[in-house]
């Protein structure tokens, strides 16, 4: 934002002082006047569809991490119906999957922009601890296909948040973005912005803005890895004994 400000602070001057003695700053032809308008609008309105995109993606990157943990979460209290041994090995077998996203996925996530092998290998054996087990009374045996799709639904939400990971703006997106914004920015000068500190400030601040809005598209586009990011909050939330 500083940077904008100071490159248009730094060309109006430059403009000013190398105009010529006779030129009159307030002979704008009215069509220029015209399309910086509609430039503006324009680009206003793909500034805007973009941030309610990349916005969309984080919270939807969010929910995945939601229904997941919440996922994980009900296979951890339905299992009460099992015999102990079988409970206590699903618990610690979804406490260690946890575990895992909590502390090491999560970072490989930002790091790396992907999942672990190893998460997926902890997820498959809590499939295998709740599907191999054989129902022994109607108690347990209702209790068995809940716990299996409560599983599915685990395993869904994990690939959703795998697919999650990576930016999601194509880079002909952000040709646009900045092409356009260079060219709004750029029509300021055609409108010869040079005649008092006033609107010197005005187009400094409108510069800033264009590259906060720029700054906040790039942010919210990697959900996992950025500035404000998803969180594994419901992980913490629903298994207060994993520590983060």
């Amino acid at each position: 934002m500083l940077a904008a400000c100071l490159v248009v602070v730094v060309i109006t001057l430059v403009r000013h002082r190398t105009a010529a003695v006779d030129e009159d700053p307030s002979d704008t032809p009215d069509v220029i006047e015209y399309m910086t308008m509609w430039i503006g609008v324009v680009y206003a309105i793909v500034l805007g569809l973009a941030i309610a995109g990349v916005w969309e993606a984080r919270s939807a990157a969010q929910d995945h991490v939601q229904a997941e943990a919440q996922a994980l979460h009900e296979i951890s209290e339905r299992v009460q119906v099992y015999p102990a041994d079988v409970r206590d090995r699903i618990r610690d077998d979804v406490n260690a999957y946890v575990g895992h996203v909590v502390d090491t996925e999560w970072k490989a996530m930002a790091d790396h922009g992907r999942v672990t092998e190893r998460g997926t290998e902890l997820l498959d054996r809590v499939r295998k601890d709740v599907t191999d087990y054989e129902p022994t009374t109607d108690f347990q045996a209702q209790a068995y296909q809940p716990l299996v799709d409560q599983v599915a639904a685990a395993d869904q939400a994990r690939n959703a948040r795998a697919d999650s990971v990576a930016p999601t703006m194509p880079g002909v997106v952000w040709f646009g973005l900045l092409g356009g914004g260079v060219v709004t920015i750029g029509m300021i000068f055609a409108l010869q912005i040079r005649r008092t500190a006033r609107e010197l400030i005005l187009a400094g601040l409108f510069s800033a803005l264009i590259a906060f809005l720029l700054f906040l598209i790039w942010d919210f586009d990697a959900p996992y890895s950025r500035g404000i990011t998803a969180s594994a909050e419901p992980f913490l939330a629903l298994f207060p004994d994993i520590e983060g």
